[in-house]
């Protein structure tokens, strides 16, 4: 196994590349010890990194209104219990929801590859079915996938933007153009892109980000936790999506805590007037759809800084935005098979098919990054001025994982709702009363909290409620 990371290094890495003080790196101090989920890689030390990246941040916002400093607090065990939210996340005295399609999965191919099929959004399922000609059982999928090569199924997927991946090796990922075009990129960029007067932050409020507002353009996970994170530390975030966009509820509820929703179709004319119209009050704008369909809609990072100059916008992706696969669609499991993970995975369990992480620590690291990266463009905006934009992606995450080093961590079981009894909390909900994991950081000052429960999508109207 590779050698372990000094506690505070990946942090410090973070911290400085991002162009932070490195003497706020002494108000925080890191506990725990690898391995704490059952995985060959650091996903504790990743967990703890970034949710100790951002709750840094938000303690550098509150000096900034405040001239207060305080510590804190961040635990590897809570850090990576926070990137399994959505399994333990239920509604009281219901049973758990399934989220997997029964299709969705690993299967062989001619040549005797693997390849990963995601068939959670009705189109991408009946996309998939199409191209392999066959029913929707798991069964006959299997046997639609033993006639293909495993590159042309996944490229023939690909051309009609679906959502696949082809196992690879890390040497293959290594050579491929994608990889290669990842390897010119940082793990985060904070970009300014264009001119605005400094703007303070505001006074009122005693949360590190009271009176910020977010608009949260995001689904599933990666984009989503960037918005709940913002919200936990006191930012009003509005969630928008539209009645035609499906939706996986389990992760709606899980991700929604603290935030308002309402519905906008930018199909419409008037559709787009409205988010303009919310977007000119906004001081973030988080998006998360494949690249380019925002900005074809009139809502690219520069016709936000134009519309709203000192605007921050957030944008993450699954693969990054250089490469040949820089608009494929991509999920964390997806960039997990496609990048050598899940193969390294197998390799170490000696398993009988692919093996991913034990949680979607692509997703959950990247939108904690996020929220870091807005925050650190708050930040800037509030002393220097200006526009920022900030990007992250699944892929550029998985790549810094992967660097962490490797840990013995297998025979590690992977807790259950009782082990994590201290780490649960409970907030009312239009579905009854939820059962969460709690914010995992420790900061005494400003404690992070939600101060709402999950809605359903379209709760509310386009409007800011302050």
């Amino acid at each position: 196994m590779a050698g372990a990371p000094q506690p505070a290094e990946p942090l410090g890495q973070i911290w400085t590349g991002a162009g932070c003080d490195p003497g706020a790196l002494d108000d925080c101090v890191l506990s725990g010890e690898e391995p704490v989920l059952p995985s060959v890689f650091r996903v504790g030390t990743a967990a703890r990194t970034v949710i100790a990246a951002q709750s840094l941040a938000a303690a550098e916002l509150w000096r900034e209104r405040r001239d207060r400093r305080q510590q804190v607090s961040v635990d590897m065990r809570r850090s990576a219990i926070a990137f399994c939210s959505e399994a333990f996340t239920r509604i009281l005295g219901r049973p758990a929801a399934g989220r997997w399609s029964a299709v969705s999965g690993y299967y062989r191919t001619r040549d005797g590859r693997w390849i990963q099929l995601h068939c959670q959004y009705p189109h991408l399922r009946d996309g998939v079915l199409a191209v392999l000609d066959c029913e929707e059982d798991p069964h006959a999928v299997a046997r639609a996938v033993s006639r293909w090569d495993g590159a042309a199924l996944e490229r023939a997927c690909r051309d009609r933007a679906l959502c696949v991946a082809l196992l690879r090796s890390p040497r293959e990922w290594a050579d491929h153009p994608q990889s290669r075009a990842l390897a010119d990129l940082p793990l985060i960029e904070i970009e300014r892109i264009g001119d605005a007067p400094p703007r303070p932050l505001p006074q009122d409020g005693e949360r590190p980000l009271s009176g910020i507002r977010v608009l949260d353009l995001t689904k599933v996970i990666a984009g989503p936790i960037c918005g709940r994170t913002l919200a936990s530390h006191g930012a009003e975030v509005m969630r928008v999506g539209a009645a035609h966009l499906p939706v996986l509820e389990p992760l709606i509820i899980d991700t929604g805590l603290g935030k308002r929703s309402t519905f906008v179709d930018l199909r419409e004319q008037d559709g787009r007037r409205v988010l303009r119209e919310l977007a000119s009050q906004a001081d973030i704008f988080v998006q998360g759809y494949r690249p380019g369909t925002l900005e074809g809609r009139g809502f690219g990072p520069g016709e936000m800084a134009a519309l709203r100059p000192g605007m921050v916008y957030v944008t993450l992706s699954a693969y990054g935005h250089a490469g040949p696969w820089r608009d494929w669609r991509g999920f964390d499991s997806l960039v997990q098979t496609a990048s050598g993970i899940a193969w390294q995975g197998m390799e170490a369990a000696a398993a009988a098919q692919p093996l991913p992480l034990p949680c979607q620590a692509l997703d959950h690291a990247t939108g904690y990054l996020a929220a870091f990266g807005a925050m650190v463009a708050l930040l800037n905006r509030a002393r220097t001025g200006g526009s920022w934009m900030v990007r992250v992606s699944l892929a550029q995450t998985g790549r810094w994982i992967d660097r962490l080093g490797r840990v013995d961590g297998l025979s590690v079981s992977m807790p259950g709702e009782d082990d994590i009894a201290d780490m649960l909390e409970v907030h009312s909900s239009p579905w009854g009363d939820v059962l969460h994991v709690q914010t995992p950081q420790v900061m005494p000052d400003t404690p992070s909290c939600w101060e709402s429960g999950p809605v359903p999508p379209g709760t509310h109207p386009p409007v800011w409620a302050a």
